[in-house]
C-alpha cells in the first residue's frame, strides 16, 4: 500500500509501538494516536494489555478500519512484513502473523546476501530499457538475455557487487548467441521443495517444457507462467528458440 502523505492511526507506547512507528514513517505515513481521525487509512493497534488492545481493536474495526494488532495475529486484518530496502529494491518476508522472529531471522540471513548497491543496478537498468529495446527488439529475446545476464556467474549476476560500467560492458558485447538451448532435467522427488536451486532457476526461465506424464503439476507449476507446456512425446528434435526444457522423473 502507498502510505505516503496518508494518516495512519498508531495506538500504544513502548518497544512495540516505537518499531511500527520507525517501519510507517519510513513509508511516509502520517502518524496520529487519536483514534478518531476521520481520513485514515489504516489503523495499528501496539498496547501492551490484552484487555484494552482488544478494545481499541474492537473500536478501530467498528469505523470500518483495517488493523494490525501487533503479537496479536488473529485480531489481524493485515500483518506487516519484514523488510530488505536496497530502494528501489525491495524483499519483504512475511509469515503470515505465525511468527515476526522467524522473518526478522530471515531477513538478517539474506541481508547479508544482497550486495548493497543492488538497487544502483536497478536504476542503471531502468535507464537503460530504451538501449536494450534497440538491442534485443522482441520481448522474448530481452526477457532471455537479461536472464542471461542476471544469472549467477553473469555479467550482471545479482549477488555480487556490479557497477554502471558492468552494465555498460554487458550492452556493448551482449550474449545474443546464447538464446537457444536445451537442458534435459531427472527430477528424483516430487516435492517442488526439493528441486535444487538450478532447477529452479531453469523453470523459472524456460521458454518451452517438455515433461513426462509422471512429472507432477506442483512441479510445473514452478515454471514461468507463459511457458509453452508440451508432453515429453511431442517432442521432435527440432531446433528450439529460448530455453526448452525435457523433464523425466528418475526411475
Amino acid at each position: 500500500m502507498n502510505l505516503k502523505g496518508r494518516k495512519v492511526i498508531l495506538l500504544g507506547t513502548g518497544e512495540m509501538a516505537d518499531a511500527k512507528k520507525r517501519l510507517y514513517e519510513r513509508a511516509g505515513a502520517e502518524l496520529t494516536d487519536d483514534e478518531m481521525t476521520v481520513d485514515a487509512a489504516l489503523a495499528v493497534v501496539a498496547i501492551e494489555g490484552d484487555a484494552a488492545a482488544l478494545a481499541a481493536v474492537e473500536r478501530l474495526k467498528a469505523r470500518g478500519l483495517l488493523v494490525n494488532a501487533v503479537d496479536r495475529s488473529q485480531f489481524c486484518d493485515y500483518t506487516t512484513p519484514a523488510i530488505i530496502d536496497r530502494d528501489p529494491v525491495l524483499v519483504v518476508i512475511g509469515t503470515g502473523g505465525a511468527s515476526a522472529g522467524l522473518a526478522k531471522a530471515v531477513r538478517q540471513r539474506l541481508e547479508q546476501l544482497l550486495p548493497a548497491n543492488l538497487g544502483g543496478l536497478a536504476r542503471a537498468l531502468h535507464g537503460a530499457r530504451d538501449r536494450i529495446r534497440q538491442i534485443w527488439p522482441t520481448g522474448p529475446d530481452r526477457r532471455r538475455a537479461i536472464d542471461a545476464a542476471l544469472d549467477p556467474g553473469g555479467p550482471l549476476d545479482v549477488m555480487t557487487e556490479r557497477s554502471e560500467a558492468d552494465l555498460e560492458t554487458w550492452l556493448a558485447m551482449p550474449l545474443a548467441e546464447q538464446l537457444s538451448e536445451v537442458v534435459d532435467l531427472e527430477l528424483s522427488s516430487s516435492d517442488p521443495d526439493e528441486l535444487t536451486i538450478r532447477q529452479a532457476r531453469l523453470l523459472g526461465q524456460a521458454d518451452q517444457i517438455f515433461s513426462s506424464p509422471d512429472v507432477p503439476e506442483v512441479i510445473l507449476q514452478r515454471a514461468r507462467a507463459d511457458a509453452e507446456r508440451f508432453e515429453l512425446s511431442f517432442w521432435d528434435e527440432q531446433p528450439t528458440q529460448g530455453l526448452a526444457l525435457r523433464i523425466r522423473m528418475k526411475p
